[in-house]
């Protein structure tokens, strides 16, 4: 997407009804809704382009999400605002394979592949009693509204699979520990227990997909709908005038405006808000490898149920969208969870390829690195009591004079759903303050 590069080459003459800071999913989702509803909104965003943690890099062809990414259909917000259709969406074969004690298990969904449902029942990965907890969980899951997931009593997921569903401590390390732990970047599973009800009904109800160009293709398509010019790139906020309602660039450029709504990221918020709390972070890198051949021909997940070594979740993307990959290549990513500051890249690097080569065997030797990002904010924590109240306000006061809203995954719940939800609820409460305040 191209914007203006600098805001001290473009000025904003223009006076706008909203500033919006982040053109993030929920600053973007924000804009449209408000545009949608007559409403003119400027987003400024410090990165070189739109997206926020949800963009796509091309480097030499091959197409590298910011971070291992996945895209539930049956998200609700996703459907109201997004054509599935033009994204092309391309799925992930349901359940897992594992691996564990030196060998490769296949966990299925038997309601998606009723053929897998007797082999799945003959492995060793869990005990019966646990195959059909999974059911059960699953079925209870889809007649769950979504508001009553977040009614729920909210405690770590350990405790949730294991005190109230009865699951054995097997398959919690084999397959919970590293599926929701890569899910929630916590492979102690002392998240929340409603986000892990909440993700895995949305797997039940749905599918596990990527956009076939990567899943910057979502971003980019909303902003389609946001006007030329509407869009700064490149634009650091340094700071907010609340009672004259403006914003202060890093240039030193002042824009007016009747309402601002921070749309960053956690820490980012609260440094431009102090009033906004700020969530602690969960980090996670992901590094990818090009290869001359997949190690796997499927489109499937693929865990750590020994808990062995750094990587906690590998996919081959290509298998997922040919579009991942150049012609003749395969493209590789991998997951290692926590902080890896301390690890220098060839170190980190050397740690994942001796796993994987115990994993694939020599066929590792010819894969090749092509970048390794090391994303220090890839989730705000969810620990209890974080979901404790399940939406957080997008108004910052109640005060008939606040003219600050905030939105973003830290006040909904960390997902693509929550961070739309979130912008489109501070939309809303926009559209309702204005109205009364010209009336």
């Amino acid at each position: 997407m191209q914007n203006s590069a600098s805001s001290k080459e473009h000025p904003t003459d223009k006076l706008y009804d909203v500033v919006i800071i982040g053109a993030g999913l929920a600053g973007l989702n924000c804009a449209l809704t408000l545009q949608e509803r007559g409403f003119s909104a400027l987003l400024l965003e410090a990165q070189d382009d739109i997206g926020g943690r949800v963009r796509t890099d091309n480097v030499d062809g091959f197409l590298l999400d910011r971070g291992f990414q996945v895209f539930l259909t049956a998200y609700p917000e996703a459907a109201r605002r997004l054509d599935y259709r033009k994204l092309d969406l391309q799925a992930f074969l349901s359940g897992a394979l594992i691996h564990t004690n030196g060998r490769f298990i296949r966990l299925t969904d038997p309601f998606r592949e009723p053929l897998a449902f007797v082999p799945m029942l003959a492995s060793d990965i869990a005990p019966l009693t646990d195959k059909v907890k999974v059911a059960f969980l699953r079925q209870r899951l889809m007649s769950t509204t979504l508001p009553q997931v977040f009614k729920e009593k909210d405690r770590p997921i350990e405790e949730k699979l294991t005190a109230d569903c009865g699951f054995s401590q097997t398959i919690v390390e084999r397959f919970f520990r590293p599926f929701f732990g890569g899910i929630t970047l916590d492979k102690t599973l002392s998240g929340s227990s409603r986000m892990f009800e909440f993700v895995y009904k949305m797997m039940a109800e749905g599918s596990v997909v990527v956009p076939r160009k990567g899943m910057g293709a979502i971003t980019r398509q909303m902003a389609e709908g946001i006007a030329p010019g509407d869009i700064r790139l490149e634009t650091r906020v340094k700071a907010i005038d609340r009672k004259n309602c403006q914003v202060e660039l890093e240039s030193g450029e002042i824009i007016k405006t009747r309402a601002i709504v921070v749309a960053t990221e956690g820490p980012e918020a609260h440094r431009l808000v102090p009033e906004i709390e700020k969530p602690a972070s969960r980090h996670a890198t992901c590094l990818y490898f090009s290869a001359p051949k997949a190690p796997l021909d499927e489109a499937i997940l693929v865990l750590n149920g020994d808990g062995d070594g750094p990587v906690n979740n590998l996919a081959v993307m290509s298998n997922v969208s040919s579009e991942y990959a150049p012609a003749g290549q395969s493209l590789i990513s991998l997951t290692v969870l926590g902080e890896t500051g301390p690890i220098d890249d060839q170190r980190l690097s050397e740690s994942v390829l001796k796993q994987m080569h115990n994993w694939f065997g020599d066929q590792v030797n010819d894969w090749k690195l092509l970048k390794i990002y090391r994303i220090h904010h890839a989730q705000p924590d969810q620990t209890p009591p974080w979901l404790a109240e399940p939406s957080r306000s997008v108004r910052l006061n109640s005060g008939k004079d606040n003219n600050i809203y905030v939105c973003g995954d830290h006040r909904e719940n960390a997902s693509i759903n929550g961070a739309l939800a979130s912008g489109r609820k501070a939309a809303l409460a926009i559209c309702e303050d204005l109205k009364v305040a010209m009336a």
